[in-house]
């Protein structure tokens, strides 16, 4: 026999461009549903898994990324994607856990589809082939315009910038407006916040979005 849960397991993902402030987000979402007595599990693309991470570390980090081309880059955020759905969120959600994380599928439309110029038919099968029956029942997208990305990626710790990072303006651009464009086709889904405010107040937008969804 199944176990009962009392609560339905939910996915919400955060999406926005490089800078945007989805981690931030997702840690006072993620502290606020805990303290209503939630089970909350967050995790981040590409990455989550122990094979996840390192999958991450090829397409961020890697000594010879700049040489990836963007079908290479497709498949190992797909990959990834499909080690974390069947490793990590899928048993979450049986068990009645809300999953947060830091990006999914909607990515790869985004950044290896529209932005890398990718076909978009086979960008959404891989897509769905890697992820399942497993959709977001909410992709909170945290909007910042590109001059506010770039700005924010120069002022971060002393890191040095990451592949993603060291793209140019033009691309970032068309991150966002990829973006934008998603959430117009698939309203019931998306919920877009202006990521230039102050933490509280987007969290306070992001939790108005959520209550609905958890209630």
């Amino acid at each position: 026999m199944p176990t009962k849960h009392k609560h339905a397991g939910k996915l919400i993902s955060f999406e926005g461009p490089e800078g945007s402030g989805k981690s931030t987000q997702i840690a006072l979402l993620a502290k606020h549903l805990q303290l209503l007595g939630r089970e909350v599990l967050t995790t981040r693309e590409p990455g989550g898994t122990e094979i996840g991470e390192q999958i991450r570390n090829i397409i961020v980090h890697n000594s010879r990324g700049d040489e990836m081309c963007a079908e290479t880059e497709l498949f190992l955020f797909a990959a990834s994607r499909a080690q974390l759905v069947r490793q990590v969120i899928a048993p979450a959600l049986i068990s009645g856990t809300v999953v947060l994380t830091d990006r999914f599928l909607d990515s790869s439309t985004v950044y290896q589809g529209i932005a890398r110029n990718l076909a978009s038919d086979p960008v959404q099968q891989i897509n769905h082939f890697a992820v399942g029956n497993i959709m977001p029942d909410l992709t909170v997208i945290v909007d910042v315009p590109t001059e506010v990305s770039l700005q924010r990626i120069r002022l971060r710790a002393s890191d040095l910038p990451d592949r993603m990072e060291r793209e140019n303006a033009e691309f970032f651009a068309k991150v966002r407006t990829g973006y934008l464009l998603l959430a117009q086709s698939m309203p019931s889904r998306f919920h877009v916040v202006d990521g230039t405010r102050s933490a509280d107040e987007v969290a306070h937008d992001v939790w108005t979005a959520v209550q609905k969804l958890i209630a």
